[in-house]
C-alpha cells in the first residue's frame, strides 16, 4: 500500500502538524520506504518462530525474596537529617 501526498497531508492535519510541501515529499517517500520494508518483513516465514518481549535471551536477575531481619532503628536513622520520635522528619508540603 503506497502513501500520496494528500495522505500524508490528512495525517499531519490529525497531529495539528504545518507541513511544508517539500516536507510531504519527504515524508512521503521516507513512509513509503518504510512500508515496503514491512512488507518485505512480511514474507519471512515466522510460523516456527516463538513470541517474545526481548531479542535477547534475558532471565530475572533479581535476588531471591528472603526473611530477614529488620534493620535496626539506629541504623536505619543514622544519616537522617532530621528526626523525631524515631521517624524521620521532612518538610510539610502543602
Amino acid at each position: 500500500m503506497a502513501l500520496t501526498p494528500e495522505t500524508v497531508r490528512q495525517v499531519a492535519a490529525l497531529a495539528r502538524l504545518t507541513l511544508a510541501e517539500t516536507e510531504v515529499e519527504l515524508f512521503t517517500r521516507q513512509l513509503n520506504d518504510i512500508l515496503n520494508y514491512v512488507e518485505k518483513l512480511n514474507e519471512l516465514e515466522t510460523a516456527d518462530v516463538p513470541p517474545m518481549a526481548h531479542v535477547l535471551d534475558l532471565h530475572n536477575v533479581f535476588r531471591k525474596d528472603e526473611v530477614r531481619d529488620c534493620l535496626p532503628l539506629e541504623e536505619a536513622l543514622a544519616n537522617a537529617p532530621d528526626q523525631q520520635r524515631n521517624s524521620f522528619a521532612v518538610p510539610k508540603i502543602i
